[in-house]
């Protein structure tokens, strides 16, 4: 199917084909920048309220000497990521380029190299498509106007001294290295910007989005720069892929009741920088399940890691990727080019679906049966994925008389017969074969 702004809601004409994303369903976010060496949260500039100047230590020892993009890309890889977004340029204004616009870039640092040149190289060779973050607010530039959420939001003195900053000089900046970005390192095929607050209000200063960003001639130099890119939506633009952030939504998502192209994000632990001290890790069964859960709406997951500031993924990060991509292995075929599907999933269960092959995951196995609704019929044949070995089942029927070995099920469903002991894998899949 060509994916258009036909078929989905938030789709412009303008913007490239998002096929290649609404097929691949799962990318590895990556966050790294100076606040790796704070390893305390990537908002540690804000939440602190440190200043610049203070702030420039990192800058000065940022030396990250374990750093290998080939081996990042064929963790992404083996966990069955197909494309992969990396942060340019977070809020703290650090460039992980050879930027010609600042000096606050990763070659005046100890590493003294281009590090995103190395790692698209690397994630490109290992067949991952190639995404950049790209940070619309800086902390560290000298024309950023000052708002509610600058860490010297509350120094009176630093606020007094940037009184005079003008957005429109920090607006050329941005656009500058966003075209930079889009002109030296090959095709870009996913732009994923980060943030517009136009509706905050400080009282003493007002938020930022499209008129400030100037969203609208940002987007026309991107599109001729690079015509196929997909944008996110953040832009401030109401268009774009829809970015959910740390929540599940809790149904398929949709704009004046058409489907929108969108897509998860969410941490490993409780942060996107490297925090050293954050326990709040998510197992790997809960990733599984939050990746089936997405594409069981219609939707996609970007899941982020954060490397520290050596250069590494912490091993916790190395050993969740592993088993998702074990399970992967086994039930890529449910994920990748998969949607979700007009029947009703069983409780504690997800459906997704690609053409005539329904998927159903089986969050929590149940004892012997399972009761599928309205596939009365329908079905020609079903399967566990894993392993591919049959699985027996029956149509409800009305005349049969109930007794204390009999379920009293829905007309119109089917019965599956599952072993007693769950299979060894996470989540369980059987592959519903339907007739055409």
């Amino acid at each position: 199917m060509k994916v258009n702004s036909e078929n989905y809601n938030n789709w412009p004409s303008h913007y490239g084909n998002p096929e290649w994303l609404i097929h691949d369903r799962f990318g590895l976010f990556i966050h790294w920048g100076l606040y790796s060496s704070a390893a305390r949260h990537e908002w540690v500039m804000n939440r602190e309220k440190i200043h610049p100047d203070t702030y420039s230590k990192y800058f000065k020892f940022f030396e990250p000497d374990l750093y290998n993009p080939k081996e990042w890309a064929r963790v992404a890889k083996g966990a069955g990521m197909k494309y992969f977004v990396i942060t340019t340029k977070h809020h703290e204004g650090f460039a992980l380029w050879d930027s010609q616009y600042t000096d606050y870039k990763v070659t005046n640092t100890p590493a003294k190299r281009d590090l995103l040149l190395e790692m698209v190289d690397a994630f490109r060779e290992e067949g991952l498509k190639v995404g950049f973050y790209h940070s619309l607010i800086d902390w560290h530039h000298p024309e950023f106007p000052i708002d509610g959420l600058h860490p010297q939001r509350n120094d009176e003195e630093f606020k007094q001294g940037a009184a005079n900053r003008k957005m429109e000089n920090y607006v050329e900046y941005l656009h500058g290295q966003v075209r930079e970005l889009l002109t030296n390192y090959g095709k870009i095929d996913y732009l994923w910007f980060d943030f517009s607050y136009p509706n905050a209000n400080w009282g003493w200063a007002t938020g930022k989005g499209a008129v400030d960003w100037q969203s609208e001639k940002l987007e026309k130099m991107i599109l001729e720069l690079q015509p196929d890119i997909i944008l996110n939506d953040r832009l401030d633009l109401g268009r774009g892929v829809v970015t959910p952030e740390q929540y599940q939504p809790l149904e398929a998502m949709t704009k004046d009741d058409s489907p929108v192209i969108w897509e998860a994000c969410q941490t490993l632990n409780g942060s996107w920088g490297y925090d050293r001290d954050n326990l709040d890790w998510k197992s790997a069964d809960m990733l599984i399940k939050m990746l089936i859960d997405s594409v069981s709406k219609g939707g996609n997951l970007l899941m982020n890691v954060g490397p520290n500031a050596r250069g590494e993924f912490d091993q916790r990060s190395l050993d969740r990727l592993r088993e998702i991509g074990a399970w992967m292995r086994l039930h890529s075929r449910s994920i990748y080019g998969a949607t979700n599907s007009d029947f009703t999933a069983p409780i504690d269960c997800r459906y997704t679906q690609k053409g005539n092959r329904l998927y159903l995951h089986i969050y929590s196995w149940p004892f012997r049966h399972i009761h599928l609704e309205g596939l009365a019929g329908k079905i020609e044949y079903a399967q566990l994925l894993h392993d591919a070995s049959e699985v027996f089942y029956k149509e409800h029927d009305p005349n049969l008389e109930l007794s204390h070995m009999v379920a009293n099920v829905k007309p119109g469903s089917v019965t599956l017969e599952l072993p007693v002991q769950k299979p060894n894998v996470v989540v369980p899949v059987v592959e519903i074969f339907l007739k055409n």
